[in-house]
Parts: structure tokens; sequence; C-alpha cells
């Protein structure tokens, strides 16, 4: 898997912030949402939406204060403690904890799989594992989103939480950044599901890669 653009870190800060309603639309939609896009845009712009549920417009609004941390802070380490301050804006007032490794055992809805309570050593192994694999930037992003996605280290917002630092990656490095469209969210919720009960991400990775990664072409 190579890279499929190769912009400025500039370059790829423009156009994160030029595609940041769809990219939170489409998160949203992958966690089941019902808000339109235009909805979406609305409440980003402030203005009170009334038949939206509150909870679908936090939602919303902290997707896009975790979006403004990370191109605040596009060049921090890639660390646990960074996806830790992610999680902290995508689950505020959303789960039992927000920021902090998930305390109990959980089951993902529509699989077999039971997770295991995350240990901090382990996912500090493995992410840093994955970050000095040598493989292409977007692959070593993807990687790690799938990684995460499937690891739920955290109470809840692993899938929103796990994109968005899988985006940082991509962003600093001027790769692009991964979207995945109103189109595919079907299509990706199923291979996600395959994923987690196989441990296999070879088909999602490709899946990703073919369909869900976009840039400036120049």
């Amino acid at each position: 898997m190579t890279d499929k653009y190769n912009l400025t870190q500039e370059q790829n800060i423009f156009l994160a912030k030029k595609v940041l309603v769809t990219s939170i639309y489409t998160s949203v939609k992958i966690e089941g949402l019902n808000t339109t896009f235009p909805e979406t845009q609305t409440i980003l712009d402030g203005v009170n939406v009334p038949n939206v549920k509150l909870d679908e417009i936090n939602c919303i609004l902290n997707l896009r204060d975790a979006w403004n941390y990370v191109l605040s802070n596009i060049n921090d380490n890639n660390s646990l403690e960074y996806l830790c301050k992610i999680n902290s804006y995508v689950s505020r007032n959303e789960s039992l904890e927000w920021g902090v490794l998930r305390t109990g055992k959980v089951g993902i809805f529509g699989t077999d799989y039971i997770l295991d309570i995350p240990k901090k050593d382990n996912i500090v192994k493995n992410i840093d594992s994955i970050l000095k694999e040598n493989i292409s930037i977007t692959e070593r992003s993807i990687k790690l989103m799938l990684y995460l996605m499937r690891s739920q280290i955290f109470w809840d917002g692993n899938k929103r939480t796990s994109m968005i630092m899988a985006n940082k990656i991509m962003i600093e490095n001027g790769k692009g950044i991964i979207i995945i469209k109103e189109e595919y969210v079907n299509e990706f919720n199923k291979l996600l599901n395959d994923y987690y009960n196989t441990n296999d991400m070879n088909e999602i990775s490709q899946f990703i890669n073919n369909n869900c990664i976009y840039g400036i072409d120049m």
C-alpha cells in the first residue's frame, strides 16, 4: 500500500478544514445517528436545530472540539496520552468516563467478540510498534485506526477517536485524509464487524485505501 498524496502539512491542514463538516457528518453516520448534512452544518455554525436530539448535537460539537484540538496540536507526539486527549473531547458527557482507559469488560454489538480490560503497557507497546513499522504513512494510519477500533480501549467513542487519531498522522505527514463517505458507510460497517470477529484487517484496509482516502490533486 503506497501513499496516494504528498502534500505539504499546510496544504493538508487546509484540506482538513475544508472537509471538516463532511468528516464530522460521516463520523456520526457511522455511529448510526440520523442527523442530515444541512443539520450538521447548522449545528457547527452555532445555530439551534429544534428537531435534532440533544445527544446528537453534543456528539457533533464534541467532534468539532476534538478536531480543533488536533489541528491546533498537529505536531505533538503520537502517543497514548494524545489519544486520551482526543477521546476526552469525543466522549465528553457521553460515557462513564472520558479520556481514560476502560476499566471493565465490554462486548461489541453484532459480534461475539468480548474484550478484556485494556492494559496500558500493552496498548503503548502496540501503538509504538505500529508507528515504527516500515510501511507507508497511509497504511500505518489505517492499521493504527483499525487496531484501536477493535481494541475498544475507551468506554465510548472508540471509532470516532481512532479515526481522528489516524487522520492526525495523515495530516501531519501530508498524506491526505480518511473519510468514510455516506455511500460507503454500510460496507465499511460490515467489513468492520468481520474484522472484529476474525482479527484479519486485510479486506477492510484495502477497502479504505481504495475508497476513502482524499487529498488535493495538484
